[in-house]
This record gives structure tokens, C-alpha cells and sequence, in this order.
């Protein structure tokens, strides 16, 4: 049996833009199941690693989730501001360093309790991002800083608390409409009963 990395050669690279995140275009030999090999051309973006995570206060039955700008959402004339949970690059930290990092200075939170819960490609088909999904448990107590992002990043983060049946309410009415929000509040939902 042939090993399915085997099917897959990478004949060629160009980089087509290195701004922001670096966009490539590769050429690849591709072998399908049936034997026969195609010559395909894909354009990937390198996005690299992010992590992600729901801080949840059972005490209150509220979660923390965040406000910021999103020019994909606002090209397409969507809510240009969307509500999310709070995550980031990775930018060479561990996972969990990176989202107690993120978590910090974009809610003011600083987190005790991390639970890791899995790791997922977000739009396989094109970008190369992986995002490391956790969850926190947090009380009013952890609140140790003001939160709303790093000035020198230009973030301008608007840090909400929403109770867990508003934001289920927020999905089905469209103003949650990131996918990595969806996730975890729907993983809250089915593990709530687990988690005192």
C-alpha cells in the first residue's frame, strides 16, 4: 500500500506576496486513487499557528468574548465589527503561553485554569492555519487589567460579558458569526454539565 504522502510531490514555489502573510502558489504532482497523476496549481496562504479560548464564569453563567474591526467581514457587507472569543498567533510561544498571553491583553483576564480541548485547520483548502482551541474558567477576581488589546498593535478590542443562553441567542440571529466563537460555545453547551 502506498503511503498517501507518497501521492503528493511539490514540484515548484513562487511567493506571491510576503506583507502581512506570506501568499504562495505551488505546483504539485498529484497522485489520485485510481493512479493516475495530475499536475495541480494551489495558492496557500502561511497564516501559522493561532490559539483560541471561551473564558467562562460558571458563578454568573457569563462568558467574555470580544468586539474588534474585521475587514473580510466588512468587504463582503457584513457587521464590520465582529464578536468573537479571544485568540491570537502563536508567535513562537507554546499554545497555552501564547493564550494566556492573548487572554491578558485583550480582556485583562489573567487566566488560572486552562484546559486544552483540540486543535483544528480552519479553511484547509488555502490556508495553512492551525488554531489550538482551550477553555478557562475565570471568576470577577481574575479581571487584573483593563484589557482591549495592545496600543502599539493597534488593537482596539472592546471586551464584552454575555450570559451563556444571550450568546447561543446571539448565534441564531447572526451577530456570532465566527466560526472559532461557534465552536466553543457549542462545545460549552454540550460539556456544561461536566465542567463544576
Amino acid at each position: 500500500m502506498t503511503d498517501a504522502n507518497d501521492r503528493v510531490k511539490i514540484v515548484g514555489e513562487t511567493t506571491l506576496s510576503d506583507g502581512w502573510t506570506r501568499l504562495s502558489d505551488f505546483e504539485i504532482d498529484y497522485t489520485d486513487q485510481r493512479g493516475e497523476t495530475q499536475r495541480l496549481k494551489r495558492e496557500i496562504y502561511h497564516r501559522g499557528e493561532a490559539a483560541a479560548i471561551l473564558l467562562h464564569d460558571p458563578e454568573r453563567d457569563k462568558v467574555v468574548l470580544v468586539k474588534q474591526f474585521r475587514l473580510p467581514a466588512h468587504l463582503l457587507g457584513d457587521p464590520s465589527w465582529m464578536i468573537e472569543v479571544p485568540a491570537g498567533l502563536l508567535d513562537s510561544d507554546r499554545p497555552e503561553e501564547a493564550i494566556r498571553r492573548e487572554a491578558l491583553e485583550e480582556t485583562g483576564y489573567k487566566l488560572r485554569d486552562v484546559r486544552f480541548l483540540f486543535r483544528v485547520y480552519m479553511s484547509p483548502g488555502a490556508i495553512t492555519e492551525r488554531v489550538h482551541f482551550f477553555y478557562g474558567l475565570i471568576s470577577q477576581s481574575d479581571k487584573t487589567e483593563e484589557g482591549g488589546g495592545l496600543a502599539e498593535e493597534h488593537e482596539d478590542i472592546e471586551v464584552l460579558q454575555v450570559t451563556v443562553s444571550d450568546a447561543m441567542a446571539m448565534i441564531e440571529r447572526g451577530e456570532i458569526c465566527d466560526a472559532k466563537t461557534i465552536m466553543l460555545l457549542q462545545w460549552l453547551q454540550l460539556n456544561r454539565g461536566s465542567l463544576g
